[in-house]
């Protein structure tokens, strides 16, 4: 889904999958497809998300460097958690990075999809996505 954000194609680029939701307290953020079709989890704090996002070619690099680069990131430890959030005036469910100044924050459409913005401090516009069960 394009929306014009500056982060619009960086996720696919990196071969994002989701996030994992374990519990409460018991979250992994970034959850990647690696080459041989496999899943890991990602630790965000060892990603410079902000300099990355103004990288001129971001993409096209990201491609070719983060399946290769990206399972030295991986971690099993979970690097989120879940609360609930006030956001423009409506209760919401929100994921807050254990070591970045970020919330996602989510609304449910239906059973299976809930769409989220990216709440990064400093960053002039959320950047939304959807997140479907699987």
């Amino acid at each position: 889904m394009r929306t014009g954000h500056a982060m619009d194609g960086m996720l696919e680029a990196t071969r994002w999958h989701g996030k994992k939701f374990d519990g409460p307290d018991a979250v992994h953020p970034l959850v990647h497809r690696g080459l041989g079709g496999g899943l890991y989890c990602v630790n965000p704090a060892l990603l410079a998300i902000r300099a990355t996002t103004a990288m001129p070619f971001r993409d096209a690099i990201l491609r070719a460097v983060f399946p290769l680069a990206g399972p030295l990131l991986a971690t099993r430890r979970h690097r989120a958690r879940l609360r609930s959030i006030l956001f423009r005036g409506r209760l919401h469910a929100a994921m807050l990075y254990d070591a970045k100044p970020i919330n996602d924050v989510f609304a449910r459409i239906d059973d299976d999809r809930v769409m989220g913005w990216m709440d990064f401090k400093g960053m002039e516009q959320p950047y939304f996505f959807r997140l479907i069960r699987e």
